[in-house]
């Protein structure tokens, strides 16, 4: 089934974000470089992204996941949410296929990783903009590779976050601070994120996400 390309704005709208201000300023720099394209905002955590998605419109929102406080897939499910005609590229240092398959389920249109050459990074912001899927070729191939056996899978995005933050540690009264939660609700997802992994403990958790390389030391 062919599948209509999006007309592309004579100017793309695109937002950075990502926590590092140096890494933002290059973004910034080499996107800025195209005559069709316009960083109109950027940001170095969810909320203030969040929050100027709510007054304001773009094209694009490139977006890291190691974001300081909700995380970056709690930020992609938010934006998306108020803005669904938005296109998210994830621009990130995870190649873990687990990360690049909730990525995917929570509305990201493409994800590239940071050892891309800089053309690709360009070319992506189009392609997701055109409504095509952009994927660099590592993460193409990763995802390829993935067995389902890993309980981690099944996890809901949400629920994904949760076991994370659960496996480096964290308590459910600091999880829910974090995510703007009850603790009664997060005590529930834990106990979801239990059944369908069948990891009992927080060690156990901890080695299951240590053995598929899920933590990055941002949780």
């Amino acid at each position: 089934m062919n599948v209509a390309q999006e007309a592309l704005p004579d100017v793309l709208r695109v937002v950075l974000a990502d926590d590092h201000a140096v890494v933002r300023t290059g973004y910034r720099r080499l996107l800025e470089l195209e005559d069709d394209m316009q960083v109109v905002a950027d940001f170095s955590d969810s909320d203030s992204t969040c929050q100027w998605f709510s007054g304001h419109e773009a094209d694009v929102l490139v977006l890291d996941l190691s974001m300081p406080g909700r995380g970056g897939l709690e930020t992609l499910a938010r934006v998306k949410a108020r803005r669904p005609a938005l296109k998210v590229l994830i621009f990130s240092m995870h190649d873990n296929p687990a990360m690049v398959a909730q990525a995917l389920k929570a509305g990201a249109d493409g994800y590239l990783t940071k050892s891309s050459e800089p053309d690709a990074l360009i070319d992506a912001v189009r392609q997701v903009a055109r409504g095509e899927r952009a994927l660099s070729a590592d993460i193409a191939d990763a995802l390829a590779g993935e067995g389902g056996q890993a309980g981690h899978l099944t996890l809901s995005p949400r629920e994904f976050e949760i076991f994370r933050l659960l496996a480096a540690g964290r308590t459910v009264e600091e999880i829910a601070s974090r995510l703007f939660l009850s603790a009664k609700t997060v005590a529930n997802y834990q106990t979801g994120i239990r059944q369908k992994t069948g990891l009992a403990t927080a060690l156990d958790m901890y080695r299951h996400a240590e053995a598929h390389r899920l933590l990055d030391g941002s949780e």
